[in-house]
């Protein structure tokens, strides 16, 4: 049967909208109305970077049903309309529009790379629909409009890069990183904390993310013989770098930092021999020792025992979407606006990764961060650092003096 590349996408999108939808069981007595709230979510449970969103999903799935059961957003249950987008980034713009125009959600929680982000970061500004970006980024993204609740490099890589330069060798670095504007930025701030702290850095390779054969750059970095290599790979197809690395007999001669590595499950999926002793920070690991961080863990898990590994993007989308329900209870109204100025007004949430609070001149999170180092498949956590800003994008967004910006700045380091 032929079926041409317009209807295919026609019924590729009413399937993936009825898949993905979270089901709710709407009864007389539970909610003062039927009529739900609509929560878009645009997250990759297919391709390279499934085994970052299917976490994503199972936390956005459960912070959803923890509201539902404590009687709903304003009496009227959440309800979740979301799409695979295959991580694709044509698909995000597809879906993006179809939750703005068609499904007509009252927010959306999506968005895994930057790319992804800023495919339809102005799709929802175009339309005035809330948005919320729940991942570790870069840094830098100003706009009324969207809300960023994971870590940037100023509350991460800050303290990753003097940690593993200490743990060195010597003060050289080499970096490696993903070619699209996350791995590009990172890696200018991966080298101001490596002159920061009296380094040098020799040189810097960018990737893009269908690359899976480093033989070449390997070979580079030997030559270089750098004390100290700064990852900053992306993707389940950067993950070979890992095994080739170890392959090539590197493993012990040059230590790995990485803001990256474990949001594609690499220590559980990787041998030991090849993930021991690599070294990230992030704004959550699944193996935090409190009440809160074991008790979402064991939810997902017992919901899910295949999930991959619950990192930050995990927790951060959690939280994030518990921010936005304390922000529509605050307005009383889940009105965009209205939504926005109780956000603004101050919020905070008590999750998985400890306190998280809304800054009302960046739209990003004060939060903790954690320093880690990998240890048979496991993240033994060896640092916290309570309460950190994000200072790198509060050096170039203030949306109290310009409430109008709605744009990614490129921080000048």
């Amino acid at each position: 049967m032929k079926l041409s590349r317009r209807n295919f996408l026609k019924r590729s999108t009413i399937a993936s909208a009825t898949v993905l939808a979270s089901p709710v069981v709407f009864r007389q007595s539970a909610f003062a109305s039927d009529k739900p709230i609509l929560l878009g979510s645009l997250l990759d449970l297919s391709g390279g970077l499934a085994a970052s969103g299917v976490p994503m999903k199972y936390a956005l799935e459960l912070a959803v049903e923890e509201i539902n059961a404590g009687g709903g957003l304003l009496g009227r249950p959440v309800k979740i309309v979301g799409y695979d987008t295959q991580s694709n980034i044509q698909l995000y713009s597809q879906y993006a529009q179809q939750l703005a125009l068609k499904d007509r959600v009252d927010v959306v929680h999506g968005g895994i790379t930057s790319a992804s982000r800023e495919a339809i970061r102005p799709t929802f500004d175009r339309y005035r629909l809330l948005y919320f970006y729940n991942v570790l980024y870069e840094g830098g993204v100003c706009d009324r409009n969207t809300f960023c609740t994971g870590t940037t490099p100023a509350q991460t890589v800050q303290k990753l890069v003097p940690y593993a330069m200490d743990h060195a060798k010597g003060k050289t670095a080499y970096i490696i990183a993903a070619d699209y504007n996350y791995g590009q930025i990172t890696a200018k701030w991966m080298t101001k904390y490596v002159q920061d702290n009296g380094g040098k850095v020799l040189e810097t390779d960018f990737f893009p993310l269908d690359v899976t054969n480093f033989g070449s750059a390997i070979s580079k970095i030997q030559a270089a013989k750098p004390d100290l290599l700064l990852s900053a790979l992306v993707g389940g197809n950067h993950t070979a770098f890992y095994r080739q690395w170890e392959s090539a007999g590197m493993k012990g001669q040059i230590p790995i930092a990485s803001t990256t590595f474990g949001l594609v499950n690499e220590p559980e999926t990787l041998a030991p021999a090849v993930s021991n002793d690599i070294v990230g920070a992030y704004g959550y690991f699944q193996e935090l020792d409190t009440p809160a961080s074991t008790k979402f863990v064991e939810a997902i898990k017992k919901a899910h025992p295949d999930s991959p590994y619950i990192s930050e993007l995990a927790s951060a989308t959690y939280e994030g979407v518990h921010l936005w329900a304390e922000g529509v209870r605050k307005a009383g109204d889940i009105d965009r606006m209205k939504v926005i100025e109780a956000l603004e007004g101050g919020v905070s949430f008590e999750g998985p990764s400890g306190m998280v609070s809304l800054d009302k001149a960046t739209h990003h999170t004060t939060r903790n961060a954690y320093l880690a180092k990998v240890a048979d498949k496991k993240w033994d956590v060896l640092e916290t650092y309570k309460d950190v800003e994000p200072s790198d994008t509060a050096s170039v967004c203030d949306l109290v003096k310009n409430p109008n910006d709605n744009k990614q700045y490129v921080i000048e380091l």
